[in-house]
């Protein structure tokens, strides 16, 4: 699970202002080209403080706040809502009141979970990808049924039509085979769609 579109947020805590950036990443270096860039745009404060997921790794950097009240609470919110390939990135403007460890740990945990409220999730789903070649009488009979019932994905007109498509559900290979009279789709690999998670 990770997000769909670059998200961010603000919320202020006793004057500082807390700044949270987040995004979808794929590997190690885009999560460090992006805190490069935020890095830049927010050249004049006081802390940029972070954290990775991505496959197996994870990264968290606490920035010069005391060790363990920045990059670890980031780390634990993306853990605990079980997102990959996620980075969050929290800019922090002091503004002269000192938090504590405690107010810290809880000011940067909560300034990546008010921004994951802002964000929209979504996950890839693997399915398998099928293609059926059909006359044109056969194919008029099961059109409506490829299109409502599986994720079409392309239809060719030629001689004949064939359909690609992905099944959730492959139980619905039987009614396939009933709609065509026994002509069976072929197998032709894998699709990853993603889905938007409520």
């Amino acid at each position: 699970m990770y997000l769909e579109t670059e998200t961010n947020n603000t919320i202020t805590i006793e004057k500082s202002r807390f700044i949270c950036y987040m995004k979808h990443i794929e590997s190690e270096e885009e999560y460090r080209e992006y805190l490069s860039q935020i890095r830049k745009k927010h050249y004049d404060a006081t802390h940029v403080c972070s954290a990775m997921i991505c496959h197996n790794i994870q990264r968290s950097s606490d920035d010069g706040e005391p060790s363990g009240t920045a990059g670890a609470p980031i780390l634990n919110v993306l853990q605990k809502k079980g997102l990959d390939e996620t980075c969050a990135l929290v800019v922090r403007y002091f503004g002269g009141i000192k938090l504590g460890a405690g107010g810290l740990i809880r000011a940067y945990s909560s300034a990546v979970s008010e921004c994951l409220k802002k964000a929209v999730l979504v996950e890839d789903q693997i399915y398998p990808k099928y293609e059926l070649k059909l006359n044109y009488e056969t194919a008029n009979r099961i059109d409506h049924f490829l299109r409502t019932q599986t994720i079409l994905l392309d239809t060719v007109y030629d001689t004949d039509v064939t359909y690609i498509f992905a099944l959730k559900d492959e139980k619905q290979l039987e009614n396939i085979s009933e709609y065509t009279k026994g002509i069976k789709p072929l197998l032709i690999g894998e699709e990853k769609i993603r889905k938007v998670v409520e």
